[in-house]
């Protein structure tokens, strides 16, 4: 079967296990919208989705990666419309799941991600609520009736913040988020997330993606119009807690090829930006690291670059603060739409194009008086030299298209007067 051929299949699948009855619902959206918090104590990214019958909110944590949905559904979680996915079902192949569990029930692996542990856990299937969208303001709710997720103990739990039941995962994968919501509702396989310290959102589907003005008179900007377009890359490795032999990564790699502080080139080891044959290496983008992750000697070429340029900047050297190793003295250091005038880092991509990490996604403010390169050391010889982190990614637009594999990413929203927490979640049309 060629690949087209083979496309076409999996979408005619996916339409007819998860998609909603048409003859109930006539209203087809345009796209679809979830609304995102961080979480203070965690930095984790927090949405609700409405599942069960009756409806019910369940309060899950963001994994950009992330293989699917998975959640506790063992205490508690009572629905007229649940079902187990039984072996070598369709569905079951659709999941890529190889295993049988209790009672002949199709069995998946969900992923903690945050504390990188996984277990045994069965599919199912039950009605999930999302709001639409016309990338203005939210719209009304609409429901997915056989919508595909995971069960998992309680004891998955452990590590994520306080009150959620589990984890939605957006990776490259048939079964999760956006390609259920996109073949549901016949969508574009995009996506694209606007997150920031507080709230956010993630659209499924296309733009526009509207944000207002953050002051009286600014005009609201489409955000889609302000993307810069990259390949994304596939690891040929799972880079999951558990996974079998010949698995590729769900997460979402990009080629960066040099990174540069304020113009000059950081002297690294570039084969490290590579992913080898064992998919070691690469950069990854991640909601689950809140922020930057370097392979120690990039981490350490680059602070110290960064030292450098910040001193021929005048700009003054502090203590450390935990956990954070590279820390400046802020008080005489100009404060400006972008953040505090501090090095400029520049992420150089495989097609030409850079990713700008200006001072308002670089440092962290402690106090009035220290600042910090929000960057972590990530030792030596980790699976992903270069871990994007939810610091670095916050206020700028990122849409992922996973029928072209490409990333559209903007520039920091702060530079038009407006940041992710303003898009209109609350409105209806």
């Amino acid at each position: 079967m060629n690949n087209s051929n083979f496309s076409n299949h999996f979408i005619l699948l996916l339409l007819f296990f998860i998609s909603p009855s048409l003859s109930e619902q006539s209203f087809r959206p345009k796209a679809l919208v979830l609304p995102v918090t961080k979480d203070s104590s965690t930095l984790q990214y927090i949405t609700q989705i409405n599942q069960r019958t009756p409806l019910l909110p369940l309060t899950l944590v963001l994994d950009l990666g992330g293989q699917f949905q998975w959640l506790n559904c063992h205490n508690n979680y009572v629905s007229s419309t649940y079902r187990p996915i039984r072996c070598r079902s369709a569905q079951c192949s659709l999941a890529g799941a190889n295993a049988c569990i209790n009672n002949n029930t199709c069995g998946l692996t969900p992923d903690n991600t945050v504390t990188h542990t996984a277990t045994s856990g069965e599919l199912a299937q039950d009605v999930v609520s999302i709001q639409s969208t016309n990338g203005f303001y939210s719209g009304r709710s609409v429901t997915v009736s056989r919508f595909l997720f995971s069960c998992a103990p309680a004891s998955l739990l452990q590590g994520l913040a306080s009150g959620v039941s589990g984890m939605a995962g957006l990776g490259r994968t048939k079964i999760s988020l956006p390609s259920q919501f996109a073949s549901a509702f016949s969508f574009h396989r995009k996506f694209a997330i606007c997150f920031s310290a507080s709230n956010g959102v993630v659209f499924f589907g296309d733009g526009p993606y509207v944000f207002r003005g953050n002051q009286g008179g600014v005009p609201n900007v489409d955000a889609s119009k302000l993307l810069t377009f990259t390949p994304l890359i596939t690891n040929p490795v799972s880079t999951a807690s558990a996974f079998s032999k010949g698995e590729s990564s769900t997460e979402y790699f990009i080629g960066v090829k040099s990174i540069k502080i304020d113009e000059k080139v950081v002297a690294i080891n570039a084969s490290l930006l590579s992913i080898d044959s064992n998919g070691v290496g690469g950069t990854k983008i991640s909601t689950i690291n809140p922020y930057t992750v370097l392979e120690s000697s990039i981490y350490k070429a680059v602070t110290e670059a960064f030292i450098s340029a910040a001193d021929s900047r005048n700009i003054t050297m502090t203590d450390s603060y935990a956990p954070f190793k590279v820390c400046f003295d802020s008080e005489d250091v100009e404060g400006t739409r972008l953040g505090k005038t501090v090095p400029t880092i520049e992420l150089v991509l495989q097609n030409g194009v850079s990713w700008s990490i200006f001072g308002a996604n670089s440092m962290v403010n402690i106090n009035d008086l220290t600042m910090c390169l929000g960057v972590m050391d990530g030792g030596e010889n980790p699976t992903t030299s270069v871990v994007l982190g939810g610091y670095q990614i916050d206020n700028h637009l990122l849409q992922f298209d996973l029928a072209t594999s490409r990333l559209g990413f903007s520039p920091l929203l702060f530079a038009y007067q407006t940041e992710c927490i303003y898009f209109n979640i609350t409105s209806s049309p």
